[in-house]
């Protein structure tokens, strides 16, 4: 495929997510894809996962862990069988109630018309920190005087 074809298929990757049609996402990874990202103590969806079976793993645990308040691609890179996309996204970490701005880039590697790789970089202090058991921070300082 060509360059702008591969970019394309990612650009239709995240319509088919934002849409929520998952099943219909994998259509575009091969058999043995790897999805991978950083690994994270309190967070169900970060590390490694192999094959459309454990693609489809992480999606189900990014669902049963947080919603997104938005989720933006804002740049698609493409450059041979490589496609960079650069993004924001607001979260809701669900086990905490706890909202985080996170920017984020995904770096995919085509091979034959399909997915082969995806590695994705994000703002790990502020996911852990949104999934840290305990009180919320407090994003402003207030101070209750009882008379």
């Amino acid at each position: 495929m060509s360059t702008q074809e591969n970019k394309q298929l990612v650009i239709e990757g995240y319509r088919l997510y934002q849409r929520g049609q998952i099943s219909e996402l994998l259509n575009n990874y091969h058999d043995d894809a790897e999805w991978t990202g950083p690994e994270l103590e309190l967070v169900p969806f970060s590390g490694t996962f192999r094959g459309k079976v454990g693609i489809a793993q992480y999606f189900s645990e990014l669902d049963a862990s947080v919603h997104a308040n938005s989720f933006e691609p804002t740049r698609f890179i493409p450059e041979g069988d490589n496609v960079v996309v650069t993004g924001l996204a607001n979260w809701v970490a669900k086990p905490t109630g706890r909202t985080y701005d996170c920017p984020w880039v995904h770096v995919f590697t085509l091979r034959d018309g399909k997915v082969a790789r995806f590695e994705c970089y994000y703002d790990t202090a502020a996911t852990e920190k949104a999934f840290q058991p305990g009180p919320a921070a407090s994003a402003s300082s207030t101070t209750t005087v009882r008379h």
